[in-house]
């Protein structure tokens, strides 16, 4: 990684959870009856294997923490639990009621928030009536984000007897200066204690999730909760740039100056060193900005070319219908996109009024279709091809010539009808996703919408 690379290529982009990304949808065309057909449609075109997929949404933090650009509520006030759970079930009812027949579960995603802000029984009664309008599939996935400073060994133990195998804690780093500073005091036995608590219960699959570009990091702080965090020997890690958008997500972000943040060569010598360490603990690269031992799931998917990214992130359990419940959920039926209700209260008025609570979407285009099986294959599998006239589009001559620099520049390699990224060039995957970006080229972005790509 070079300094002039970085200078380079380091500018604003997506992280390419979705094509097309958020900003880009088109609002005016959307309607929830129209959500509701694509739904059904591909629901009828999903297979009993294959199954779906639920992201639930949880957003209750008893605290805030300023590196957080999620949806959530702070409070101490647990009352709030038996209602947005019984909201939440609602949703999933109404979601029942739509579908031509039973729905096959085969990925859970608990996320927020922090869903272990829930007590043990209510998120047990949240999954036990999830579970009473479905089956559950033979290889499922479920999962959940756990906070070490809270979750109990009830919580572990409780999930994991729901069919839960898969925990990730969120530790972001050990230093206690850059704790203090993003307002997220974990102490190292915390953590320890929660990933030894879900070894002995049986999870077989544990993760921990770390950022670099926090404020008042150092490189030797990220050396060192790498080497702790290796003590630990979590099966998969999350290694994100910190996103810095505090004009998205106001006070939220602003703890702490911008002149308190890692910068450009420095930020990347977090990243380069960070992966290098990473790599001296067996754990290897997969995808973006996520690694994992050779024993994880993650891993066999990455190399058997299976694994997928939706609004969930990075999972081996590739489903083309996504159901999003609680406040903010997206859902993704392949052919359009739904968020909830961003707003808690409006979430609830809706439901009150019998109403799936969707708040805006995007219907895709033939072209959309096509551009996002590119950005899935780059982000994946640091590889397309377009040699097959289901992946051709007319504007590949245009994306070819974006890419002639990054080409010369080492990140990535043409062959016949197709391209594979380079080693050099896998921290700028999302540069080269933006090539293929084609609501991007067209419209560029008059503001700031999203973080730093490096």
């Amino acid at each position: 990684m070079t300094p002039s690379l970085i200078q380079k290529y380091n500018v604003p982009g997506p992280r390419y959870t979705s094509y097309p990304t958020v900003p880009y949808w088109n609002e005016t065309d959307f309607t929830l009856p129209a959500w509701e057909k694509t739904l059904i449609q591909a629901f009828k075109e999903t297979n009993s294997s294959e199954g779906i997929s639920l992201y639930i949404h949880l957003p209750f933090c008893e605290s805030l923490c300023t590196f957080c650009g999620c949806n959530k509520r702070i409070t101490k006030r647990h009352e709030v639990e038996h209602p947005y759970i019984t909201a939440v079930l609602k949703e999933w009812n109404l979601y029942c009621e739509l579908l031509p027949k039973k729905p096959n579960i085969r990925e859970i995603h608990l996320g927020g928030g922090t869903p272990t802000f829930f007590s043990p029984d209510n998120l047990r009664r949240l999954i036990t009536g999830i579970l009473k309008e479905a089956n559950v599939a033979r290889d499922h996935e479920f999962s959940f984000e756990g906070h070490p400073n809270n979750t109990t060994r009830e919580h572990l133990q409780t999930l994991y007897d729901l069919g839960f195998r898969r925990v990730s804690f969120g530790v972001q780093d050990y230093s206690t200066t850059v704790q203090t500073a993003i307002h997220r005091i974990q102490p190292f036995h915390n953590v320890a204690k929660v990933t030894f608590w879900a070894r002995e219960i049986g999870y077989t699959s544990i993760g921990h999730d770390l950022v670099f570009g926090l404020p008042f990091q150092t490189l030797e702080d990220v050396m060192d909760t790498i080497d702790k965090t290796k003590s630990l020997l979590p099966d998969r890690l999350a290694f994100y740039s910190y996103a810095h958008v505090p004009w998205i997500k106001g006070n939220g972000q602003r703890g702490f100056k911008d002149e308190d943040l890692p910068q450009d060569d420095v930020k990347r010598q977090l990243y380069e060193e960070g992966k290098k360490r990473l790599a001296t603990h067996h754990y290897h690269e997969i995808g973006m900005d996520h690694f994992a031992l050779s024993s994880d799931s993650m891993y066999e998917a990455f190399q058997n070319g299976t694994l997928h990214r939706n609004f969930m992130g990075y999972t081996v359990t590739k489903t083309k219908v996504m159901i999003g419940l609680g406040v903010s959920s997206i859902g993704d039926s392949w052919y359009s996109f739904a968020q909830n209700e961003k707003n808690l209260e409006d979430y609830y008025d809706r439901l009150e009024q019998n109403e799936i609570p969707i708040l805006r979407g995007h219907l895709l285009t033939e072209e959309d279709l096509v551009i996002r099986r590119h950005i899935l294959n780059l982000m994946c599998t640091f590889q397309t091809q377009w040699e097959d006239d289901a992946l051709y589009f007319n504007e590949i001559p245009e994306v070819i010539a974006h890419l002639q620099e990054m080409e010369h520049d080492g990140l990535l390699e043409f062959h016949l009808n197709g391209l594979q990224i380079t080693e050099k060039g896998k921290p700028y995957v999302r540069n080269i996703c933006m090539a293929f970006d084609l609501h991007l080229q067209r419209t560029a972005p008059q503001t700031q919408l999203f973080s730093m790509t490096v």
